[in-house]
């Protein structure tokens, strides 16, 4: 347990990290020797006599109550062990966890039932953005989550990817979010499973102080009928939104959207040692949607990224590296679905040590998401963005596309050591528009205008 925890401190990290995000590294530390005094009994010695195990019922019977009960019983200042096995859940469940520690050997089996989880009164609204839905909710403080690479949840996404098949979909309608963290303070995630998910795979919102030491989400079809489609969208790894102090490490993502995706209101993320397998890359956004609330993103350190384009009959997208995406400056609709003109700002993001495999576009910002011809441009500025150490290949020769707001140019864009090759017998491309001022890349012309 001890030498897992010291992943927290790579040398090299701390040897770049500000004041700030040393006081950010030491909460986390702080966070993860609470983590090994619970597991001694350190806190309160009666604590680790508290505990609840649990086993599963077999198939085809229902697990909700008595895990449940386990919570109820041992979430506050106790140890709750499940056993290997598939709990089966059959509705909307949240954990308020304090003091606690919970050891996952086996799954949460979520049951494959779209239209009962599709039912509004069926799942929780506790993401504001987009009106998600979630199904299972951990909330509390001073807590550790560790399935221990052997259980997790089971989303029973396949059900939902095929009912889908012929079905539109949109934000806010309903897909469950398969774990969410809300308005928690000081927990830890740790080597946590997650198959097939339906929508997202995580989301954390609201909340400060979080570790995921370890997160596996795998949305891969295995329906013949969509070989070759990408038919499951939105299955993005993890959502961060309106959150302080989140570390992101060792994930290993096979989705059809964001491996990641860092949303309003995000500071102080660090993501590390970070594995994308298809899907739309790492997001900044989208940003700029809620016309009269902010968003801010700031203090974003990345590194140690992979992006692995995986077999085109399986999932045929592999976008981007890093994207970073707004809103135009114009409303058209609102929330969930339309909306923009919102404020804000970008700054501070750090992305280095990036390997790519065959990514359409490896780099790119754009603030047109959602527009239409004619809309003011965005009033969201992106800034002190740099790009370090980038290796790989791109199946376009455009390996920079950087398009900001002409309504708020980008200033300090860096580029260090970016060695990323276009197809064979092409020359590689860059290009800023609307960018104030560009260091380390002199073929990205910083001058042009939209």
């Amino acid at each position: 347990m001890v030498a897992t925890r010291a992943r927290l401190q790579p040398t090299a990290l701390i040897r770049q990290m500000s004041h700030k995000m040393m006081r950010t590294l030491l909460t986390w530390l702080t966070v993860a020797f609470l983590g090994i005094a619970l597991t001694k009994g350190g806190v309160v010695h009666d604590r680790a006599l508290k505990t609840c195990t649990l086993r599963p019922l077999g198939h085809g019977k229902d697990d909700t109550d008595q895990v449940e009960a386990a919570i109820a019983r041992c979430g506050h200042f106790g140890t709750t062990v499940f056993g290997p096995g598939q709990y089966n859940i059959t509705r909307k469940m949240t954990w308020d966890l304090v003091s606690s520690r919970v050891d996952m050997y086996g799954y949460l089996n979520f049951k494959p039932d779209p239209e009962y989880w599709l039912n509004a009164n069926n799942t929780y609204r506790v993401i504001f953005i987009q009106d998600q839905a979630s199904w299972f909710v951990i909330t509390g403080h001073d807590f550790i989550v560790d399935a221990h690479a052997s259980g997790g949840i089971n989303g029973n996404g396949q059900t939902w990817w095929s009912f889908y098949g012929n079905r539109s979909r949109s934000d806010g309608d309903g897909r469950p979010v398969s774990l969410t963290l809300s308005n928690v303070t000081s927990g830890v995630i740790k080597d946590f499973r997650i198959e097939a998910q339906p929508f997202w795979c995580n989301a954390v919102a609201d909340s400060q102080d979080v570790v995921y030491d370890g997160m596996y989400c795998n949305a891969t079809n295995q329906d013949p009928l969509y070989a070759g489609q990408n038919v499951v969208p939105n299955t993005d790894g993890i959502n961060t939104y309106r959150s302080n102090r989140v570390s992101l490490l060792r994930f290993d993502i096979t989705c059809g959207d964001d491996c990641l995706a860092i949303k309003g209101n995000s500071t102080n993320i660090i993501a590390k040692d970070i594995t994308c397998r298809g899907g739309n890359g790492i997001a900044f956004g989208s940003l700029g949607q809620y016309v009269d609330l902010p968003d801010i993103v700031d203090n974003v350190v990345m590194e140690d990224i992979k992006m692995l384009r995986l077999d085109p009959q399986v999932q045929p997208n592999m976008v981007s590296g890093v994207y970073l995406k707004t809103w135009t400056g114009s409303v058209h609709g609102s929330p969930p679905t339309g909306g923009g003109g919102g404020g804000g700002f970008v700054s501070n993001v750090v992305a280095k040590h990036v390997s790519l495999d065959r990514v359409t576009v490896p780099i790119h910002v754009y603030q047109t998401n959602g527009g239409q011809s004619g809309d003011q441009p965005s009033k969201l500025q992106f800034s002190n963005l740099t790009f370090s150490d980038w290796t790989g290949t791109s199946l376009r020769n455009t390996i920079v596309d950087i398009e900001c707001s002409a309504a708020v140019p980008c200033p300090n864009i860096r580029f260090h050591d970016i060695d990323v090759a276009p197809p064979n017998g092409t020359a590689p491309s860059y290009k800023c528009i609307n960018v104030a001022s560009e260091y380390g890349l002199p073929a990205c012309n910083a001058t042009g205008t939209l």
